[in-house]
């Protein structure tokens, strides 16, 4: 990295119990994701972060390292400072610049995460806040006791950004200080003046169940919904195996192609790549590639799925019909429908799967070949 540029790291706290939320916060649904996931995102789509720590339970782990296999993770600490200095523990000595960012603030936005960073590498510490849009009262025993000037109160958000030779001597010297709420306290300890950076009202933290019902808010506002059509057609021979959904039907008979055949799965890849305006299989897994010849479909279905990702989408429904005269397929609905299911990563019961019969008309109809129609449904973050 050149000195310009420097090198970030991003430290996400996600270790609280969710008290006030009634069951942990952090890998709630919102927009189809888990929290978590949505904050992680966040921060990936930060240039300057080339290294993300979380700080979070074991049991809440595997999902994120099913979609981000390179990020770290620390255990909590018995207090918010010290996750934050298990985190900070994890991250590389040569980093320049350390993040610190709530987990449970999944909408903040990448650029203000540049800002904050620019900042804190300027004046040494930075952290986003928003002006107080309340009169805010000092009370005591039930009575307001004064009533502070709302034109200076800023409410502090994360991430809260440092060099990190500031954050490691204030976590070192003030990090078991149990009433401090944030790193930035610690700092101003230090004598470091604090620059405040403007950030937006959207990045809110995730506290109460209302908080998770504004965010859902929010985020309908800027998604849209797209729906693709795929079509998919290949001859069955004799001597290969059938796989129909990336599941494997006994049969006497297999589809002939380029990979394993595996039409519905082709159909739904291109309904997928369709609704994203992403073209089509054939081009990323071209027929005149002699090296993938033979190819799992499910592997061509796990790269669909890293472009559906960098897009910001999310597979909202799949609906797929085999038009097929051999062999029977409603016996293997199900097998079908919880295979689709697990090769997508979606829930079953947003997954659709059946078969019409073609009548004994033509090559489909005397069982030498398969066809089938797909259609899918994406939510895509705008």
């Amino acid at each position: 990295m050149s000195e310009q540029t420097g090198f970030s790291s991003a430290v996400i706290v996600a270790g609280g119990s969710g008290s006030r939320m009634g069951r942990p916060k952090q890998m709630l649904p919102l927009g189809a994701k888990p929290v978590l996931v949505r904050t992680v995102e966040a921060f990936l789509q930060t240039p300057e972060i080339k290294e993300i720590v979380v700080v979070t339970p074991p049991e809440n782990r595997a999902e994120l390292q099913k979609r981000f296999p390179g990020i770290v993770f620390a255990d909590p600490g018995k207090t918010r400072l010290l996750s934050v200095k298990n985190g900070f523990l994890k991250t590389f000595a040569a980093s320049q610049l350390v993040a610190v960012h709530d987990g449970a603030r999944p909408l903040v936005e990448p650029a203000h995460i540049s800002a904050c960073l620019q900042a804190a590498r300027q004046y040494g510490a930075a952290v986003l806040a928003v002006p107080v849009k309340d009169t805010v009262k000092v009370c005591e025993g039930g009575f307001v006791q004064n009533t502070l000037d709302r034109a200076v109160l800023w409410a502090a958000q994360t991430p809260q950004c440092y060099r990190r030779p500031v954050l490691a001597e204030a976590l070192e010297k003030f990090g078991q200080e149990e009433g401090a709420t944030d790193e930035s306290q610690l700092v101003e300890k230090l004598g470091i003046k604090v620059r405040v950076v403007p950030s937006s009202y959207k990045n809110n933290k995730i506290t109460t169940p209302e908080d998770l019902i504004f965010a859902e808010a929010l985020l309908e506002n800027s998604v849209i919904y797209r729906t693709g059509f795929g079509f998919d057609l290949h001859r069955l021979e004799p001597g290969r195996k059938l796989f129909i959904g990336g599941a494997e039907i006994p049969h006497t008979k297999g589809f002939l192609g380029h990979s394993d055949g595996d039409l519905v799965l082709h159909a739904l890849c291109d309904a997928v790549l369709g609704a994203l305006c992403a073209g089509e299989i054939g081009i990323l897994f071209p027929p005149t590639d002699e090296s993938i010849k033979g190819i799992s479909s499910v592997k061509i279905v796990k790269k669909v799925l890293e472009i559906v990702r960098s897009h910001h989408a999310q597979i909202e429904h799949i609906d797929a019909t085999i038009i097929t005269q051999e062999p029977k397929i409603k016996p293997h609905y199900e097998t079908v429908r919880k295979s689709l299911a697990e090769v997508f990563e979606m829930p079953l019961e947003n997954v659709s799967f059946k078969s019409k019969s073609h009548e004994h008309v033509g090559e489909i109809g005397r069982g030498e070949a398969a066809m089938c129609h797909a259609v899918a449904t994406l939510k895509i973050q705008k």
